[in-house]
């Protein structure tokens, strides 16, 4: 093979080589946005069914506050970065139907600014989803979960109170799903910090492109 032809022949095989790792690697990501799927629903159901029979108008603004979470998960699913305004609200409905179901055994303190920056769509929820499944939750032991803003992360802070029976760490798939997705979005990674009383996520804030 002459020497123009072994150039060509190695820049087409370097070209595809290209293709190839990026067609793989938006597969992947298009794999874990399809991920993003929350699991409340049954456990929704259940409180919707008590509150029926208790209190008629708590549950028609229930129902419309599940409403809004699913038309949200819909609305955003082929979206890879929301606005944390939109994100926001959004968890707003779901921690409403998060209080429902726990009452005064749930706290959740919110101290972010609706802001045009940007986050994975549902990224907030899953951690809280996260810290709600892997956390004990009783009157003795109210779980306590702090959403607020550290410089250029957002951070989901939970009082670390681990289920005696669950043989999982205080992550689960939802953690994992959300750290997956941001290798794809931002070369900052998200960041996990545990101590003996508080397990702590901080996700980068992306800043929309002028």
């Amino acid at each position: 093979m002459h020497g123009r032809e072994f150039l060509l022949q190695w820049r087409k095989s370097a070209v595809d080589a290209e293709r190839y790792q990026k067609e793989s690697m938006t597969a992947t990501y298009e794999s874990l946005k399809s991920q993003v799927n929350p699991h409340f629903l049954f456990n929704s159901l259940n409180a919707l069914t008590n509150l029926v029979y208790e209190d008629q108008d708590k549950a028609a603004k229930f129902i419309k506050q599940l409403s809004e979470v699913y038309r949200y998960v819909l609305d955003t699913r082929d979206k890879e970065l929301v606005p944390i305004a939109d994100e926001l609200r959004f968890l707003e409905s779901y921690t409403y139907l998060q209080r429902i179901r726990f009452g005064d055994k749930l706290k959740i303190e919110n101290t972010l600014d609706a802001t045009q920056s940007l986050v994975a769509p549902l990224a907030l929820q899953m951690l809280v989803e996260n810290a709600v499944k892997h956390n004990e939750i009783s009157q003795d032991k109210p779980l306590t979960i702090r959403l607020y803003r550290d410089g250029n992360f957002l951070i989901v802070e939970n009082t670390l109170q681990r289920k005696l029976n669950s043989g999982e760490a205080s992550s689960g798939m939802g953690l994992d799903n959300i750290t997956k997705r941001y290798q794809f979005l931002d070369s900052r990674q998200v960041q996990v910090v545990e101590d003996d009383q508080h397990f702590v996520v901080k996700i980068p804030i992306i800043n929309p492109v002028a």
